[in-house]
């Protein structure tokens, strides 16, 4: 009798014991078994219920839920930025409010036809810094401590006489400047009339100021007398409202 053949060896994964590549019978990962890395036979290993590995070998999804960290950055950055511009844009007003320009209403018809009741004017403080007070300019004025104006803390007037002048009313109604006829192109004809007030000497560093509107106006004539330069706030340069009145002064 014939030896018989050697039975033939058993293929991987038909049958027969188990291999070391954690594959069971029916070709599934059995449990705890992992993915080795990198490519297989037939392309890269995909995980269960997942996108391929990476080449790192670990699995990657899709980042979780909500911004990106950049976004909140960026906004975050925007708000500090715009709060930075207001606060500059506040303290630049409160600047220029306090030391270059100011508006002011006027309350009262003693600057008329000029001002008149509701307007608004913008106000100069730092030209008087740079150069002397002039005749005609419109300023306004700190009310003097001995002016008894309750509830006044600013007055407007228009500056007619100067330091060290001496000025009167002259006999026809209208002002002199050490006696010589003082010519005012600022008032209209209807209330260029003054009426007569004993002589003033103007002592150094002090103004004459009258309103416009002489007969409706208390000004250097009668209790405020001539004032101290130290007053002055500025001078009305522009009519601001109403629009229809918008005007340099």
């Amino acid at each position: 009798m014939s030896d018989a053949p050697p039975p033939p060896e058993p293929r991987a994964g038909m049958g027969g014991p188990s291999s070391g590549d954690g594959a069971t019978e029916d070709g599934r990962l059995a449990a705890g078994s992992r993915v080795a890395d990198g490519p297989g036979p037939s392309g890269p290993p995909v995980g269960p219920g997942g996108p391929p590995p990476s080449g790192n070998g670990r699995f990657e999804g899709p980042p979780p839920g909500g911004p990106p960290p950049g976004r909140k950055s960026r906004t975050r950055r925007t708000i500090v930025e715009w709060v930075a511009v207001l606060v500059v844009a506040v303290l630049a007003a409160l600047l220029l409010r306090s030391f270059v320009i100011q508006p002011y209403y006027i309350p009262s018809g003693s600057m008329e036809p000029t001002l008149r009741i509701g307007d608004k004017v913008l106000v100069d403080k730092l030209s008087y810094h740079m150069h002397s007070v002039h005749r005609g300019d419109v300023i306004v004025f700190k009310r003097p401590p001995y002016y008894n104006a309750p509830g006044v803390k600013d007055l407007i007037k228009r500056v007619i006489g100067l330091p060290g002048e001496t000025i009167s009313g002259c006999d026809n109604g209208q002002v002199c400047i050490n006696g010589r006829l003082l010519k005012e192109p600022w008032l209209p004809k209807k209330y260029a009339y003054t009426g007569y007030f004993a002589p003033v000497h103007i002592p150094a560093d002090h103004y004459f100021v009258m309103g416009d509107h002489r007969s409706d106006s208390d000004d250097s004539r009668f209790a405020l007398g001539p004032i101290s330069g130290k007053l002055i706030v500025g001078r009305a340069f522009l009519i601001v409202w109403p629009l229809g009145h918008i005007t340099g002064l």
